[in-house]
Parts: structure tokens; C-alpha cells; sequence
């Protein structure tokens, strides 16, 4: 049995299921809008990101795992890419804050539980996807 999802997550998720297909679409592109600035150190030296190569998008993440435990994400990926964007920022709103066995305990198929497998193509779900799998593991380096 897998673990259950973190609060932050399980709000997004129930959120996308509470609606039908065409407003899960419509809320996945207002998380595209909500997708925080990165910070300067992060804009000034963007070989500190990671390219999250599964995305046919440019989406960049890195992790911090500070002294306490706690993650905070970041994430960058072109406007002109509101699906990408959106799955990127429900990752960053959902993961940060959290401790890092809660994000490790995160199941790889969480993107396949918002309900939007109909609504956008399986190739932006692999990449959000790709965007989890590339968390956890700078998760898992950082914490070693």
C-alpha cells in the first residue's frame, strides 16, 4: 500500500476531480499563472538549474532541503507553455514546505491522479511526471 498523499497535494487533486474535464483544464491554467518568480540567485545563475528533460518544454527545477528537514522547489518554464507551467507550479505549490520523506513518499503516479489524462496528452503528463521523478531525487541527493 502506498503512502497517503501529503495534505497540500491531496487538496490540489481533489480539487481537479471535483470539476469536469473542460474546468480540470481551465484550473490546471491558472496554476500555470500562479507559478512564483525564481528568486534572484536562481535568475542570475541558471546553470544551478536542472533541466527536466522528459518535458518537450524548457522547464528547469532545483531543490533545496534546508537544516530542518523541510523542501522548498523551484521551478521555471515559458509562458507560452501554460500545461507545462501548470504541472510545474501544482509541484512547486504542492511539494514546498513539506518534509523531505513526505515528498519521497510522493507516488511516481500522482499525475495520473488529477483527472487530466483526457484533457492534455500523454506526453505532458510523462513530463510532469519527469518533473517528480527529478524532485525526489535531488530530494534523496540532497538528504544522503
Amino acid at each position: 500500500m502506498t503512502a497517503p498523499l501529503p495534505d497540500s497535494l491531496a487538496a490540489i487533486r481533489d480539487d481537479f476531480l471535483a470539476l469536469g474535464q473542460a474546468d480540470r483544464l481551465q484550473l490546471l491554467l491558472e496554476f500555470s499563472q500562479e507559478l512564483p518568480e525564481l528568486p534572484p540567485r536562481f535568475a542570475e545563475h541558471p546553470d544551478l538549474l536542472e533541466r527536466v528533460e522528459e518535458c518537450q518544454s524548457p522547464v528547469y527545477i532545483f531543490v533545496e532541503v534546508d537544516s530542518e528537514n523541510v523542501v522548498r522547489m523551484y521551478a521555471t518554464a515559458p509562458p507560452q507553455s501554460p500545461t507545462t507551467r501548470g504541472f510545474a507550479s501544482i509541484l512547486v505549490q504542492g511539494l514546498t514546505g513539506l518534509a523531505a520523506e513526505e515528498v519521497l513518499a510522493v507516488p511516481a503516479d500522482f499525475p495520473l491522479t488529477l483527472g487530466l489524462t483526457e484533457a492534455v496528452s500523454p506526453l505532458r503528463i510523462r513530463g510532469m511526471s519527469g518533473m517528480l521523478g527529478r524532485v525526489q531525487r535531488q530530494v534523496r541527493e540532497r538528504t544522503a
